[in-house]
């Protein structure tokens, strides 16, 4: 059997998404403001893809065999494929001079916030422990 039709199938769906999804919708075009920062747009993509389909016997009685000495008769075959993609925007880029941050568009703000602010207030705890002093005091 030379190509079954689900391969060809297969192939266009994918194909498509290939077209639809690239690196620019993921990371996407920088924006420069006329202060002189950079916003680049991140996103999440998502996409899912199925493809199916089915030999069905036709009106013959012979039940896909050919007569002797004959290949075998190949079935009609139904099938179909679809595809969906989402995409999402979760956060951008924004560089600044000498400055790169994060801005996450998500609810966890303030989770986010912390892990942040993580190694600043490491640093300050490690200057207060090599310095000896008594009086602990912390800056966010």
């Amino acid at each position: 059997m030379e190509g079954h039709p689900i391969e060809s199938m297969m192939k266009t769906a994918m194909e498509s998404i290939k077209e639809m999804v690239d690196v620019n919708t993921v990371v996407g075009d920088p924006v420069e403001t006329p202060d002189g920062t950079v916003i680049i747009p991140v996103s999440r993509v998502t996409a899912g893809f199925v493809a199916g389909g089915g030999e069905y016997e036709g009106s013959g009685s012979d039940n896909g065999m050919g007569a002797k000495g004959q290949q075998p008769m190949s079935y009609p075959f139904g099938g179909g494929s679809g595809a969906g993609v989402s995409v999402q925007p979760v956060a951008f880029l924004v560089s600044s001079g000498t400055e790169v941050k994060l801005l996450p568009i998500n609810d966890n703000i303030i989770f986010d916030h912390m892990i942040d602010m993580a190694p600043k207030l490491l640093n300050q705890i490690k200057e207060l422990f090599k310095d000896g002093n008594q009086n602990i005091e912390v800056q966010c």
